[in-house]
């Protein structure tokens, strides 16, 4: 099998897959059932200091969204940070990274902006043996409120001074965790770098009202008669992780800074995607709340099979698809496809000609006996009909040799010779 084993910003695990700072690593039980079922690192549930009380909802705290089937895509929770005596934690963060030495174990930590909070903090986990800290500036509920979490993330300025302090008065590696809940997250991304941070991780949740109950006319999970927003996370949420880790990625002011890749990650290809949009490794939390921890395995035996198939190393994979990622500006457009149905795998459904007709370009033909095929004179392979028929591959884009004449435009495949003619060029269009 290939070598998954792990060298994150210095703190090595024996494979990629990290447990993300939630309910599941709230204290030693969870934390030592999930290295048992294999995963190679843990990020503890926040801490806090010992200040004003955390008192959670003794109520539901989970809204959820689900598929046709009832699989969840999506979980809003508005707990907040541990609820657990700050010195219990310790003690049991302790007793755990002694017994599991192979194991990484970071402690994500959420306190009041001021300098001596954070020194505090810090003073009193620096004999945990813990590998690292994570500065949790995403939790957008709850806490934010009290000027923490994604209060402090959201403002470059703060997280880039709160993460000098860090740096200032700690030994340990620093991992900033940002929020989703602003424009343009390579802002962020670089101020963590300004303040010194040696990573960042993303995405923290997003914020969010997954329901409405109609009857009673609150939001959900509904606490003696009214709701609040919460953080959104699960597969849902993957495609907003994804763009973001690139964006960090490929930034210039940000390249070269590991990443930490965050959000909706459920099987060995999610993760691998991540890694290969540039995140030195992944945290998954919503997946392991929903199958338990023994979901790393089918990621371990996934990634490995993958990694060896493709003959690649693990190192090898990471930041792969990052020169790939471009602006819509710099797209080819001397590539044209064209939609072709298989008929021997239609079933007939009609619903690519449904979705052709109805909210597209009419270019998809219904003929006698529920045959449907493509018309390539009005086809303009936006694959709206792959994506929406029921059948793997039954429908596919087949690219057009260069040269070829694209029926719909008259044009020859390839009439745009060289960039400084290319529509996509800037100075083109500008003209």
């Amino acid at each position: 099998m290939a070598n998954l084993s792990a060298d994150f910003i210095g703190i090595k695990s024996p494979n990629p897959f990290w447990l993300a700072s939630a309910p599941p690593t709230d204290k030693k039980y969870n934390v030592e059932r999930a290295y048992e079922a294999g995963w190679g690192g843990v990020v503890w549930k926040t801490l806090g200091s010992e200040g004003p009380p955390v008192v959670n909802v003794n109520g539901p705290r989970y809204g959820a969204i689900w598929g046709a089937d009832r699989r969840l895509l999506g979980l809003n929770n508005i707990e907040l940070i541990t609820d657990r005596p700050l010195e219990v934690n310790l003690q049991e963060i302790k007793e755990v990274k002694r017994k599991w030495k192979d194991r990484a174990l970071v402690i994500s930590l959420m306190v009041p902006c001021d300098e001596d909070s954070w020194k505090d903090i810090l003073g009193r986990i620096e004999d945990t043996e813990a590998d690292g800290v994570e500065l949790n500036f995403g939790c957008p509920h709850g806490m934010a409120e009290r000027g923490m979490g994604s209060a402090v993330g959201q403002v470059p300025e703060y997280i880039e001074m709160v993460t000098r302090w860090v740096k200032k008065h700690s030994r340990m590696p620093c991992i900033v965790k940002l929020t989703p809940n602003i424009t343009d997250v390579r802002k962020p991304a670089e101020a963590a770098r300004r303040g010194g941070a040696d990573a960042v991780s993303l995405i923290n949740t997003i914020n969010s009202i997954t329901s409405v109950n109609l009857d009673e006319f609150s939001p959900e999970p509904m606490i003696d008669g009214k709701g609040t927003h919460g953080g959104y996370c699960g597969p849902a949420v993957k495609p907003i992780a994804m763009n973001m880790v690139a964006e960090i990625a490929r930034n210039p002011e940000t390249h070269g800074l590991p990443i930490s890749g965050i959000g909706g990650i459920t099987t060995w290809r999610d993760a691998a995607e991540f890694m290969a949009l540039g995140a030195g490794n992944v945290q998954v939390c919503t997946a392991a709340m929903t199958y338990g921890f023994k979901v790393v395995q089918e990621m371990i035996s996934g990634l490995s099979e993958y990694l060896d198939d493709k003959q690649l190393a693990m190192s090898s994979l990471i930041g792969r698809a990052v020169p790939n990622v471009t602006d819509w500006q710099y797209l080819n457009l001397n590539y044209v496809a064209k939609a072709h149905i298989n008929q021997d795998d239609c079933i007939k459904c009609g619903r690519c000609f449904a979705a052709c007709e109805d909210t597209s370009h009419q270019a998809i033909l219904m003929k006698p006996g529920r045959v449907f095929e493509v018309n390539d004179d009005e086809c303009v392979a936006c694959n709206l009909c792959v994506n929406v028929c029921p059948v793997d591959n039954c429908i596919t884009m087949v690219p057009m040799a260069k040269g070829a004449t694209d029926p719909r435009t008259g044009k020859k495949v390839g009439d745009y010779a060289n960039w400084t003619t290319h529509p996509n060029n800037p100075s083109v269009a500008a003209e």
